[in-house]
């Protein structure tokens, strides 16, 4: 699983010009499943996530998690996080999970990103064509990929 995170001042998602889901301060997790991913890798995912200390503490240093700091999450499923650049100027989406296989994880994540938390997860349209805005805080963006931990 890939993921793309951003600390956000807020962020909504939108299809077909209806906003479906919006979040205050928190982040945004753009996530791509991968062939091959199971529910493991949406597990240590989710924990690595929740962990994370990139929120600031009373000092101006990010030493805050998500839960601690009060934040919202706005989970959008991101095939194209799976797109290999390796030959030519096309990407290559084989690597990216089909979506029978991705739905489920891309919820599982969602779950326990809930469950972790306490708070509830908004979410995108899976397979729809949406529309993302953010304000990225910061900016922190971070890339975290299950096969690097």
């Amino acid at each position: 699983m890939k993921a793309l995170i951003q600390r956000v001042s807020h962020a909504s998602v939108s299809v077909s010009g209806s906003e479906v889901s919006a979040i205050g301060p928190g982040l945004l997790v753009l996530l791509g499943v991968v062939r091959g991913d199971t529910g493991a890798e949406a597990a240590r995912l989710a924990r690595k996530i929740a962990g994370m200390r990139i929120f600031p503490d009373s000092e101006g240093v990010m030493n805050v998690n998500i839960t601690d700091a009060g934040g919202d999450i706005l989970a959008v499923s991101q095939f194209t996080l799976a797109a290999s650049l390796r030959r030519g100027n096309r990407p290559s989406y084989a690597l990216a999970a089909p979506g029978k296989e991705a739905l489920p994880l891309y919820e599982d994540f969602c779950l326990r990103l809930e469950e972790l938390t306490g708070r509830p997860v908004g979410r995108g349209v899976f397979g729809a064509d949406m529309q993302v805005s953010l304000v990225n805080d910061g900016p922190v963006t971070i890339i975290a990929d299950t096969a690097d931990f």
